[in-house]
């Protein structure tokens, strides 16, 4: 499907941001002070858009080709191939764990906040929670763009201090005897949850489980979803 004009602004100002981190978690000195988004940044981006085109320096069309990369290419859906393909392959899941950078790169995914990927398993007794404490390091090889409260002041302090409380907000209420594990990603590392495979997806095709996974079981804010129609 072809991304608007529309569809461009819209998105404009969470891709502006995730550049914007991407750029200083690049930077060996960099101290990651800045956190805050602009409180404008679609229309600042539109303006930069119009005035570029207009003296002839960026093409619409390839613009449209970039967003349609980040968000139909580069995004969860590789994410969510490397969970289902850990559920329904034991060697990969394996390798996976054991060195995740090179394992997704089996499936061809990599490169920019790929480069240094560990994952980390969730089970009936251990679940992980991703978070980017000083900025908003990201797997964008395997999630794409991060989510604007990803990047929030909030969530990067909260999810330290009370993950537990911070998880409740989402709608996931783990039991008390479950230990929670939080992940500080940094521009030299970043992170990966294998999620738990839901029960009654036994007899689900590699396609099918991977239409299941979504972006937040993949950074620990959730939990993978059941089947249509199986019960919990």
């Amino acid at each position: 499907m072809k991304t608007s004009r529309r569809d461009f602004i819209a998105n404009a100002g969470a891709a502006a941001a995730a550049m914007h981190d991407l750029a200083h978690a690049q930077e060996p000195d960099h101290e990651h002070e800045h956190s805050l988004v602009p409180s404008d940044p679609a229309l600042r981006v539109k303006s930069l858009e119009s005035l570029l085109v207009e003296k002839g320096l960026v093409d619409p069309a390839a613009l449209d080709a970039l967003i349609d990369t980040y968000e139909h290419k580069i995004g969860p859906r590789n994410g969510a191939q490397v969970v289902a393909r850990a559920w329904v392959d034991p060697a990969f899941k394996k390798r996976l764990l054991a060195n995740g950078t090179a394992t997704i790169g089996e499936l061809g995914f990599g490169g920019r906040g790929g480069d240094y990927l560990v994952v980390v398993e969730n089970t009936p007794k251990v679940h992980n929670l991703i978070v980017c404490t000083l900025c908003s390091c990201y797997p964008w090889a395997v999630l794409g763009l991060p989510p604007v409260w990803y990047k929030s002041a909030a969530y990067r302090s909260r999810a330290v201090i009370d993950p537990r409380g911070v998880l409740r907000e989402f709608g996931l209420d783990l039991p008390q005897d479950v230990e929670i594990r939080v992940h500080d990603s940094t521009a030299e590392l970043r992170y990966l949850v294998l999620p738990e495979r839901p029960a009654g997806s036994e007899k689900l095709s590699e396609d099918e489980l991977a239409a299941l996974v979504t972006r937040d079981a993949m950074i620990g804010v959730a939990n993978v979803p059941l089947p249509p129609g199986v019960r919990p």
